[in-house]
């Protein structure tokens, strides 16, 4: 008999309370009642190394509230009821409410419908079935007792600072580096309990000594997500041993280490809130009538548009954007390396990194390897920098000549080409069907849906472009399906004023 997502209301309810703030920490119990009634709870915390919460602050009080209902933002799929207790506004709420669907809509294309090597084959034949609603989760917000309605008061950051939502990758560290070198910069990096951190771990160790203006948020969201996830009868049971490059089941992830980012911006007055994400992480796309945005929805332009919205209406007037929208993932690497290589040192792009000394190591064996060695190589620069050996780089290209790396196509086909061009790895069928010439791979791509010029505030543009233009081959934008030259002068005649889109 087909399934329905009936089959996938695993839960009476979700509930997240006794949320909790000291100076240094917020935490909430998450509780979960089954179908038959037994009930299992586990708790979330988020934890800084310096004070951020004032207890007494209603306002602290509603930031706690919102930052531990992040994780559950995932499970509207599941549940008859989600319940937040706590203190919540009413742009909070409907806030709340947009992102539960949303993400259900997203989890329910992308993670049930799609192949998804979790699921237990008896839950892998689920039919299509367009709806209105996709959460199938009532809302409920449980406000504390005799709690008097608050106003968030106004604020007034200061546009010359940026947050930065850090790692060890490439993006986040390009973006410090620009970000450092012409305005002030504040790396902030959540480290996930687990071997998520081993990827940050170079990055903030090395910053630590470098910048001042370097935080650091301890959250345990990686336990609790996979804790929900045990108690899902639809995942396999052994689904932490399984290898695959995408999570069981949770597509509001960014967002969790967002929110751990916002008290420290709330708190050293800062206006931008930057997210390094590059050309390819907008998409919006069409299932047989549901609209969704492959799973990428948290790294696209949307997500910072609806977070922009949301902080504006909120009083705390924070813009959030990438400045990497414009580039690819190889030119962010080449512009990375070339330009700030004592940033590029520190980078892990490996999810099998291990800790070697004091340093963590990537694996050398996996697609990420196999890509960062291929571009570092393809740009004349030495991945030795970054820790791999000559084993590994030799293994890596070598690897690069029968196995396909997971690029959009006509970003594969050029770093291929510049292999293949370099005669860097070997020539066969392989190699030779993908190698092909794309220049607007090495230039700043414009388009109107992707990248807009008038997506960066007016006040970072121009220094934005001076910068990074000379790594490029220039400026191209998007015109009747086709990329046509542009430059920096036609970028100016753009409309100068900075616009949180209302779509998306």
């Amino acid at each position: 008999m087909p399934l329905t997502l009936k089959d996938f209301v695993v839960f009476r309810s979700l509930r997240v309370h006794q949320v909790l703030v000291a100076p240094k920490q917020v935490k909430a119990i998450y509780t979960v009642q089954k179908l038959d009634g037994e009930t299992i709870s586990n708790e979330l915390i988020y934890s800084y190394n310096e004070a951020i919460f004032d207890p007494r602050s209603k306002e602290d009080v509603n930031m706690a509230a919102l930052m531990l209902a992040q994780v559950a933002l995932n499970y509207g799929l599941f549940c008859e009821q989600i319940i937040f207790e706590g203190l919540f506004d009413a742009h909070d709420k409907l806030f709340l409410k947009e992102m539960l669907e949303n993400t259900a809509r997203e989890i329910y294309v992308n993670k049930l419908l799609a192949e998804n090597e979790f699921l237990k084959p008896d839950f892998a034949n689920l039919q299509h079935q367009t709806q209105k609603k996709y959460a199938a989760a009532e809302l409920i917000f449980i406000s504390p007792t005799n709690q008097k309605p608050f106003v968030v008061k106004k604020a007034e950051p200061d546009v010359n600072k940026f947050a930065i939502l850090s790692s060890g990758g490439k993006d986040s560290l390009l973006s410090y580096g620009i970000l450092n070198e012409l305005f002030e910069a504040h790396p902030v990096f959540v480290n996930e309990s687990g071997r998520h951190w081993y990827t940050a771990y170079n990055a903030y160790h090395g910053m630590e000594k470098l910048e001042p203006n370097t935080s650091k948020v301890w959250c345990n969201s990686d336990r609790i997500f996979n804790w929900m996830v045990r108690q899902m009868p639809f995942i396999k049971e052994n689904f932490q041993n399984i290898r695959a490059d995408i999570y069981p089941i949770r597509l509001w992830t960014v967002a969790v280490f967002l929110f751990g980012v916002i008290p420290v911006a709330r708190k050293r007055n800062i206006k931008n809130i930057i997210i390094g994400n590059e050309y390819d992480t907008t998409l919006q796309l069409n299932y047989q009538g549901v609209t969704h945005y492959a799973a990428l929805y948290d790294q696209s332009k949307y997500f910072d548009n609806a977070l922009s919205r949301y902080y504006v209406k909120k009083g705390w007037n924070f813009y959030q954007y990438s400045i990497l929208r414009s580039l690819s993932e190889l030119l962010i690497l080449k512009i990375l390396v070339k330009r700030y290589p004592d940033l590029q040192r520190f980078q892990v792009s490996c999810h099998a990194a291990h800790k070697e000394g004091e340093k963590m190591l990537s694996c050398g064996n996996c697609e990420k390897c196999r890509r960062i060695v291929g571009m570092l190589t393809a740009l004349d620069e030495d991945p030795k920098r970054c820790g791999y050996t000559d084993a590994q780089i030799e293994k890596c290209l070598k690897a690069l000549g029968s196995k396909k790396v997971k690029q959009l196509g006509q970003d594969a086909q050029q770093l291929y080409y510049m292999l293949y061009q370099k005669g860097l790895i070997e020539e066969n069928e392989h190699t030779k069907k993908l190698a092909k010439e794309n220049p607007q791979i090495l230039q700043l791509r414009y388009d109107n849906e992707r990248s807009q010029i008038e997506d960066l505030p007016k006040f970072i543009r121009e220094p934005l472009l001076d910068l990074i233009l000379p790594y490029t081959q220039g400026v191209v934008k998007m015109e009747n399906r086709k990329w046509v030259k542009s430059d920096k002068a036609a970028l100016k005649l753009a409309d100068t004023t900075y616009k949180i889109k209302q779509n998306g």
